[in-house]
């Protein structure tokens, strides 16, 4: 496991690489972003320094969180519990999402939880604001796949423990609240005092702010169910999201205990992980491209299958007393290269058939299902394993990964009643703008 960890880490960087350059050769000067307005770089610049120390201190913590549990001696069922209240925290907590930040306003928000999530505060023309995310996307890959390194680094190479990646987070994410603190705090003091001219800051009353809030929240959680429960398509689409994303929380607990028994470097397979996942949307874009032509349905149709399929070799490499850790290796790679291509193709269809104006209330009761998912499964797995004393590698394992492939399989069934009801729907599809066509 260690050499093939080694070799598939060179082997998806090298692969990174060239679908990055074949990507950047056959997209048309036309499609691809160049803002030169000097306030909106020093902006995306402001903003992208706090997000990325935000993410770093994130991604460090992914190769050893499960290890570090087991460094202080909790179980496997006690895990699953830990696991399960942080997704019940979401399912508490997400709704408040969108209206905490309304209330306290975005910076101190961020600083309370240091994390840069609040980008939209600048009056920029609409069309500019996809570019910083779409820099933020391509270095989110890119981190996690550093971050795997470092993490690797750290904790084995170093020989300083699962600790080590967790306490190199600390100083990252004080870095980051100094940014938000200090540059952000600049830019929101020159959005107040320029309130007049374009392309800064917009202000209103505190108070204000905080009473329409209350009543903002309230209103969109209500526009978001009745545009859930009126458009089968959201239904549908919600469905997909709920299914495909709360296997991926079970697969985030299932990976540690699955190869970790056979010594591989945690923190060279998370990289190998986030490498394949970025070769996932490096596909994407190369897929949807005037090139080839794929519609965005067929790759989300495509990346459900392939989960599935990743889910049923899993079932067969955790046989108990039977364990196939190179199989395992292979299943999990593919299905965070499904991953990968997943998360593009259902941001494009939400984005076109969610309204934008109900698409945070919608968002927000598609987490609810999806949470709920997860930690149903977790608790079935704590339920298992504390029940008949099952350790890593038992038949628990075995048994969520084949309830994870049924639920692929009802996802599978959701995308194909998705584009079967809307056939000729062309919110469903890709433009061509060359031609002014839908292909």
């Amino acid at each position: 496991m260690l050499v093939t960890a080694y070799l598939a880490i060179v082997f998806l960087l090298a692969l990174c690489v060239g679908l990055e350059l074949t990507a950047r050769r056959i997209t048309p000067p036309e499609e691809k972003p160049a803002v030169a307005n000097p306030a909106f770089r020093r902006f995306q610049s402001i903003f992208l320094r706090a997000y990325l120390l935000a993410l770093w201190a994130d991604w460090l913590q992914g190769p050893y969180l499960y290890k570090l549990y087991r460094h202080y001696s909790f179980l496997e069922s006690q895990i699953a519990i830990l696991y399960v209240c942080g997704l019940a925290s979401c399912v508490l907590f997400a709704p408040f999402s969108g209206w905490l930040p309304q209330v306290l306003g975005r910076r101190q928000t961020c600083l309370i939880f240091c994390l840069s999530y609040s980008a939209c505060l600048h009056d920029f023309p609409r069309e500019w604001i996809p570019s910083t995310f779409t820099t933020a996307a391509t270095w989110n890959h890119g981190l996690a796949v550093g971050a795997g390194l470092v993490a690797n680094l750290l904790a084995e190479w170093l020989h300083l423990g699962p600790v080590a990646p967790f306490l190199l987070a600390v100083p990252c994410l004080a870095m980051c609240g100094w940014i938000v603190l200090t540059d952000w705090g600049k830019e929101e003091a020159t959005g107040n005092q320029e309130s007049d001219k374009p392309l800064l800051f917009a202000t209103s009353s505190t108070g204000a702010l905080r009473t329409s809030a209350k009543s903002r929240f309230s209103k969109g959680c209500q526009d978001g169910l009745r545009c859930l429960m009126s458009d089968r398509r959201v239904l549908l689409l919600g469905g997909v999201q709920a299914l495909f994303e709360s296997v991926l929380y079970i697969f985030v607990f299932l990976w540690t205990p699955v190869l970790d028994p056979h010594g591989p470097p945690l923190g060279i397979v998370f990289s190998c992980l986030m490498a394949a996942s970025m070769v996932g949307s490096l596909l994407f874009r190369l897929a949807i491209s005037t090139r080839y032509h794929l519609q965005p349905g067929h790759v989300l149709c495509l990346a459900v299958l392939m989960a599935f399929f990743s889910f049923f070799m899993l079932i067969f490499s955790t046989a108990p007393g039977q364990p196939r850790p190179h199989e395992s290796f292979l299943a999990f790679l593919l299905l965070e290269l499904a991953s990968g291509l997943y998360f593009p193709a259902v941001s494009f269809l939400q984005g076109r058939v969610i309204p934008e104006d109900k698409r945070a209330g919608v968002l927000a009761w598609f987490r609810v299902p999806l949470h709920l998912l997860a930690c149903l499964g977790l608790l079935a797995l704590h339920g298992e394993v504390s029940g008949t004393g099952g350790g890593e590698g038992g038949s628990g394992t075995r048994h969520m990964f084949g309830g994870c492939a049924v639920m692929m399989l009802a996802a599978l069934m959701a995308v194909v009643s998705l584009f079967t009801f809307g056939r000729n729907d062309t919110d469903l599809r890709l433009e061509d703008t060359r031609e002014g066509e839908i292909f």
